[in-house]
């Protein structure tokens, strides 16, 4: 021990409190226990109290030095043109930002598959009860019918669930929705060949369409309305334009030289 002091008092140098700047200081009081913290209160297991201990410690310190350094006319804030170099380039932190950017980046996709395969399994979930409840109603239907071939059961209730299903599905189109009565194929048809009554024989003269002589046209009967010519039946201004034959036309040429 007195070698230990020795050696001590050789190397120590008498240097003032402001060249030294050693604050050696207990924790200042825990707020929240309102007692006195010691070391030994500690758990240095516990991370939280461990760090809390670091801070109070060094808040100690703080009130301690700080009144001090103020004594001695030291300053203690940074003046506002202070401009200190960093310990990192600027290359290295460009470094740094592009990888934290990337890290982002990775999180978004991370985050945008994991919604897209969340919402692949839910169609698919949807899809499949779909499928179920079809096979449902197949099966269902079938027994109803197997049922009444049978003579099991006299009820025909599954032909209308049939129907109202089929009219069900029909109501998604729109256009079906909007049109009532039959579509425009159906009315000329119904137009051209009738709907109902009587087919056969419907064309046949009556007394009175017999003796109803208003729509006769004799120019028409005995062809001499226009466009109509005399034995060929074709004439008028048609017969006037029609153009001459290969021969005539080479006649006509000759003629001209």
């Amino acid at each position: 021990q007195d070698g230990l002091k020795r050696c001590l008092a050789e190397f120590r140098q008498q240097l003032t409190w402001v060249e030294r700047l050693d604050v050696t200081l207990g924790p200042v009081p825990d707020p929240v226990s309102q007692g006195a913290s010691t070391s030994d209160a500690v758990d240095p297991e516990n991370d939280f109290q461990r760090e809390m201990s670091f801070y109070r410690q060094a808040q100690a310190a703080v009130l301690e030095a700080l009144p001090r350094l103020h004594k001695l006319q030291v300053l203690t804030r940074r003046p506002d043109d202070y401009f200190a170099e960093m310990a990192k380039s600027d290359q290295q932190m460009q470094k740094i930002r592009q990888k934290l950017k990337s890290k982002q980046e990775a999180m978004e996709r991370s985050e945008k598959a994991k919604q897209l395969r969340a919402m692949r399994k839910y169609g698919k979930k949807v899809q499949v009860e779909v499928l179920q409840r079809r096979q449902k109603e197949k099966k269902n239907m079938l027994n109803a019918v197997k049922k009444y071939q049978k003579g099991l059961s006299d009820k025909l209730d599954f032909l209308d669930e049939e129907q109202t299903s089929s009219q069900g599905n029909k109501k998604g189109n729109a256009s079906q929705r909007t049109k009532k009565g039959p579509n425009a194929k159906r009315r000329y048809k119904n137009q051209k060949f009738g709907f109902g009554g009587k087919k056969k024989g419907s064309k046949w003269n009556t007394k009175e369409s017999f003796n109803d002589v208003s729509s006769f046209q004799s120019k028409v009967a005995h062809n001499k309305g226009p466009g109509k010519g005399g034995r060929g039946g074709k004439g008028g201004k048609k017969a006037l334009n029609k153009r001459p034959g290969k021969r005539a036309r080479q006649k006509m040429k000759n003629r001209a030289r």
